[in-house]
């Protein structure tokens, strides 16, 4: 992506990283995390099933699969044909059953009385990776959390604050340049941001509140 490379001079690019992130944060002051639900388990469900499929997509089937499996102990001792059927219409159903399966495997033996808030439990579970930790942490407990999306690598590039393709990598760079009460916030603008504004094809630069700020704006189409 030309000019979406990560430049400049450390202070340089920490300064510019805060005054794009408190105009996101202000701009989409109603930004937050679109999958319903009622509960870490729930959220960790639907995050599984998000990937490669659309949030509006995932809220229509999570009532159904909950009703039918509100707990982890119950969605642990689910068949995976009936998990797949439930899920079919989110895409790659084959390996999201499989996963959100053995997610609640792993949640009903190993943490039968707390649902894990660590980074490090949340990645020992199936199906499991640093965006979908970070969602649920962010969202549910309130810790800082960088969640690289498809839209948060995107943006994040376009503006010149990630250099990496590697979501991993990417969460690092941010990590160095914004304080830790932004991260959770600046993650859900960024979705908004990204989603109703600096698309993937046709970025709208007329209404983009960070134009000024962006390395890009001239060179993406």
């Amino acid at each position: 992506m030309p000019g979406s490379r990560s430049g400049g001079k450390p202070e340089q690019r920490g300064a510019q990283a805060l005054a794009i992130a408190r105009i996101l944060i202000d701009a989409y002051p109603d930004a937050r995390c679109m999958l319903d639900h009622r509960n870490p388990f729930e959220l960790l469900v639907a995050t599984i099933l998000a990937a490669q499929c659309t949030d509006d997509r995932v809220n229509k089937v999570t009532p159904t699969l909950f009703e039918s499996f509100p707990t982890p102990a119950r969605m642990a001792k689910a068949a995976i044909v009936d998990l797949e059927q439930l899920i079919r219409s989110t895409g790659f159903f084959h390996n999201k059953a499989k996963n959100i399966k053995g997610a609640a495997e792993a949640l009903a033996t190993r943490f039968p009385n707390r649902f894990p808030e660590a980074m490090e439990d949340l990645l020992t579970i199936p199906g499991v990776g640093r965006k979908t930790a970070n969602v649920v942490r962010g969202t549910c407990f309130g810790a800082p959390a960088i969640i690289v999306d498809t839209h948060m690598r995107r943006v994040a590039q376009r503006l010149g604050l990630a250099g990496s393709d590697d979501p991993d990598e990417i969460e690092r760079e941010l990590a160095s340049l914004l304080p830790q009460q932004q991260w959770t916030p600046f993650s859900h603008a960024v979705t908004f941001h990204g989603r109703g504004c600096c698309a993937a094809r046709k970025p709208d630069h007329q209404r983009c509140p960070v134009r000024e700020l962006c390395p890009s704006r001239d060179l993406v189409t």
